[in-house]
């Protein structure tokens, strides 16, 4: 838009000047004294920029203290992780060794009631057990209190290890839980809100740069602004200057928008003399001027706009910013919470590793206690199957002693009878010569001799089977 002064710059001389009507002056005048609206975009400018430029001051800080915050917190998180992934490892490497346990324990509960179902299923020959008897089986001869008894001391040991177990996992878990409390506040700031603010200011420039953009913006819409007043003031001096312009220059020129800096004396003085070459630059400089008034008034509107976008797009990011120190300070306090309760959190690990060294020892114990009965009971079945074959062992030995008995027996009679006859020949050949009471036993018959079994009839030999005794003898074989 030309510069005032224009028009009292020096012209050629030029053909005689066709006067320009009134109408057209006073249409200039009333188009730029609705332009001078304009000013209250350009006050609108000046409150944006000191608005920003008193957030982005506040913001800086409050992204500092952040930051300070937030190196802290992320350096103090890195401690609870370690803290946390180890006492996760000894809590995965206990339940390692307890499940381990465990299986250990179930194999040797499941090897002690199989050897206890052979034994219930194994029944006492019938020959070994008084006549009449019911029938037993070798788990009748003992008493299994005592495999009850060790099998409920290991179910309790058991569920006292796995509720501690139970009670360390969820230790851990709520400890795991509070720190990713804290790392969740720290990465809430990476919100959409966030992100798109964030995206936004990186798409125009940087953060700095925008203040200096809407400082810029805000100087180029006062020039334009101090450009309409002078084209208003110009267009009220032309009106002036013109024959029958004085009163209507004074009735439009009043009430003028707010923040429109024109000397109310410069509208009621007199217009200054000129010459009508002077008054003809002038209007043809504010016919130049007036098509570009709208210009300059669609400028102003866009710069207001865009200065209002990066407003907009300041107040997300500042808004994210906030938030952000908002998730950090309420981090801090979260962490702060935690250190108070870390103490106590690393006391309970090492007093689980403490006490899971003790229930190890425990359930050691009740493995070697169920060997030992298995051991036993398996003791107990080996020496039945050896009570059988030494039973067919003494069957064996008593046939012998029989037979030899036998044999001796039948020379025994066969002596006796030799010696009856010859105690016979003898009394009829010398008895009648000799006295009977010169030996009183010399009449008698011969003496006969017996061999039977001493003592009780328990050491006898029970009648077992052949195809049993062979049975265990099989069973003994395998077994070695």
């Amino acid at each position: 838009m030309s510069s005032p002064a224009d028009a009292f710059a020096p012209r050629p001389p030029s053909p005689e000047p066709q006067a320009t009507p009134l109408e057209s002056l006073v249409s200039h005048l009333l188009a730029s004294k609705r332009s001078l609206s304009s000013v209250n975009h350009v006050l609108r400018a000046n409150e944006l920029v000191t608005s920003t430029r008193k957030s982005l001051e506040i913001n800086v800080i409050t992204t500092a203290r952040s930051g300070f915050l937030r190196s802290g917190i992320d350096a103090q998180v890195q401690v609870l992780e370690q803290v946390r992934t180890g006492s996760e490892s000894v809590a995965r490497h206990g339940n390692a060794e307890f499940a381990a346990f465990l299986k250990t324990l179930d194999e040797a509960e499941q090897r002690l009631k199989g050897t206890l179902r052979t034994l219930r299923e194994t029944f006492v020959d019938a020959g070994l057990r008084p006549e009449g008897e019911e029938k037993k089986n070798l788990l009748d001869f003992v008493d299994e209190s005592g495999v009850e008894t060790v099998l409920a001391t290991i179910n309790k040991s058991v569920g006292d290890a796995a509720s501690q177990h139970k009670d360390f996992a969820k230790t851990n878990e709520q400890f795991a839980e509070e720190v990713l409390g804290v790392q969740n506040l720290m990465l809430q700031h990476r919100s959409r809100l966030f992100e798109d603010s964030a995206e936004h200011v990186e798409k125009n420039s940087a953060l700095p740069h925008i203040l200096t953009n809407m400082e810029e913006n805000a100087r180029e819409m006062a020039n334009n602004l101090e450009s309409l007043v002078k084209h208003y003031d110009l267009c009220v001096s032309a009106v002036k200057h013109t024959e029958g312009g004085g009163d209507a220059a004074q009735r439009i020129a009043g009430s003028l928008p707010e923040g429109v800096d024109v000397g109310e004396s410069s509208l009621n003085a007199s217009p200054e003399p000129i010459t009508e070459d002077e008054r003809q630059d002038m209007i043809e400089i504010i016919e130049k001027d007036a098509s570009q008034v709208e210009e300059v008034v669609t400028e102003i509107r866009e710069r207001i706009a865009e200065m209002e976008g990066q407003e907009q797009t300041l107040i997300r990011y500042i808004d994210a910013c906030t938030e952000e120190h908002i998730n950090t300070n309420a981090a801090f306090k979260l962490l702060k919470g935690i250190g108070h309760r870390l103490p106590a959190f690393i006391g309970q690990s090492q007093d689980f590793l403490m006490r899971w060294e003790e229930e190890k020892s425990t359930l050691a114990e009740h493995m070697e206690e169920l060997e030992a009965l298995r051991e036993f009971y398996d003791g107990y079945l080996i020496a039945y199957d050896n009570l059988l074959i030494e039973i067919g062992r003494r069957g064996e030995l008593e046939t012998k002693v029989k037979k030899i008995i036998q044999d001796a027996m039948n020379k025994v009679n066969r002596l006796y009878q030799d010696d009856s006859e010859a105690r016979k020949t003898f009394k009829d050949e010398q008895g009648d010569f000799l006295p009977v009471d010169i030996w009183p036993g010399m009449a008698s018959g011969a003496v006969q001799y017996a061999i039977a079994p001493v003592g009780d009839s328990m050491g006898r030999v029970p009648e077992v089977p052949r195809i049993v005794i062979e049975q265990a003898i099989d069973r003994v074989n395998r077994r070695v």
